[in-house]
């Protein structure tokens, strides 16, 4: 760890954020597990796959 990260620490633990931010914080964390966990029981939609067609070349006809 370095002093960057320590000065960082102290100035949180000296001004510690708001009831505000936190709340915040805690409703885009709760946000993304609710995804993450409906991603992971009902899969990925089809029509957000990307086509496997399409590389760093261009597309390719089959």
């Amino acid at each position: 760890m370095n002093m960057m990260w320590l000065m960082r620490m102290r100035r949180l633990a000296q001004h510690p954020p708001s009831k505000k931010r936190i709340i915040m914080f805690l409703v885009i964390a709760a946000i993304c597990a609710v995804l993450f966990f409906y991603e992971r029981s009902f899969g990925w939609p089809e029509w957000l796959t990307v086509d496997k067609g399409i590389g760093r070349r261009g597309f390719r006809l089959p």
